[in-house]
């Protein structure tokens, strides 16, 4: 389609399509390709890259035309400041089962970004990855966004029963709750980016509103071994954190990615012995980090806010019980002060 014509037609305003082949000029060929790399939806095609694009045969032109239609359909536009207070209003706020933590990082859980949380094997990242699964399907107004959950598992880390008892303290039906939790575990790195670059029809038809990779680096640690894979590993990690990032801004989904720590035995005198894995790539693409770690009391977990766009550092207290995610109470921060 020319520019002047398609100019004219934005002015006129696109029509919203609903499906890639709606788009004019896409054939049955061209669906087919786009689908094959993972470009089910409009919402995706629409944060594509024309590199991306070529990779599956379709020219550099029709790339082009094809990924600026799909904006147009979904109004990517210049904005100014203070329209952006608008647009930013539909982000969405997760609630984490702690509301000392949630107020921490701004009222919960961010739509349209990503938020980490890092700590060594048995800290809670998991725990609170089937929290925020079971979460995310409440109300509103009890702090849940009223969606599903996508679930990707690389460490054999889910378990059914954990989500089955959050459930049942929170009052909801367990066998609901389990239907809206859409599960797949990676077996390798190319496996764990194959199946998110798929993602997008699925997280369109059943209404996905989290986006979960327990761990990102898990795999890309054990495959990737040597500082001669280096730059290949850290490639990939960031072209896989930049996909996530756009399915949660397309879809105005929560991302939630956990991530392996390292030993830092040449740092003596650093308050913090271990450093996350995968970098300076993890540490730029996610907007919220945070480090979990044990404490002396029991089933009690520190937080800390490590990074955030506009939010001060900050460390909050927290409980991983049967139930889920909890607040501490008064009497055992008293306990623990004794210590």
């Amino acid at each position: 389609m020319p520019q002047k014509e398609r100019t004219k037609q934005q002015k006129e305003k696109v029509p919203a399509f609903t499906d890639i082949s709606e788009l004019p000029g896409v054939g049955p060929a061209t669906t087919e390709k786009l689908k094959e790399i993972g470009y089910s939806t409009v919402e995706a095609l629409a944060t594509a890259t024309i590199s991306e694009l070529e990779a599956a045969g379709i020219g550099e032109k029709k790339a082009q035309e094809l990924i600026e239609l799909a904006r147009e359909t979904i109004e990517i536009s210049w904005v100014t400041a203070k329209d952006l207070v608008k647009y930013r209003s539909s982000i969405g706020r997760l609630t984490s089962g702690s509301k000392a933590l949630d107020a921490m990082i701004g009222g919960g859980v961010e739509t349209q970004s990503i938020t980490e949380f890092f700590g060594e094997f048995g800290s809670g990242k998991s725990q609170i990855c089937h929290q925020l699964a079971v979460n995310v399907q409440l109300p509103e107004e009890r702090g849940g966004l009223n969606g599903a959950a996508l679930y990707i598992d690389t460490e054999n880390t889910f378990r059914v029963e954990r989500i089955e008892a959050m459930a049942k303290h929170l009052g909801l039906d367990t066998d609901a709750v389990l239907d809206r939790i859409v599960y797949a575990e990676a077996y390798n790195s190319d496996h764990q980016m194959l199946l998110l670059e798929k993602a997008d029809r699925i997280i369109k038809d059943n209404g996905v509103k989290l986006i979960i990779v327990d761990s990102l680096t898990a795999h890309f640690r054990s495959e990737y071994i040597g500082r001669e894979m280096l730059a290949e590993r850290q490639q990939k990690l960031n072209k896989h954190m930049h996909k996530l990032l756009r399915l949660a801004r397309a879809f105005n989904a929560a991302s939630v990615v956990t991530n392996q720590v390292m030993a830092r035995p040449d740092e003596f005198f650093s308050p913090m012995v271990v450093s996350p894995v995968g970098g300076h790539i993890v540490g730029h693409t996610s907007h919220t980090r945070l480090f979990i770690r044990k404490t002396a009391g029991k089933n009690l977990r520190i937080v800390r806010l490590v990074s955030s766009p506009y939010l001060p550092e900050g460390e909050v207290l927290i409980k991983i019980t049967q139930d889920g995610i909890e607040d501490v109470e008064e009497s055992e921060r008293e306990e623990l002060r004794r210590r």
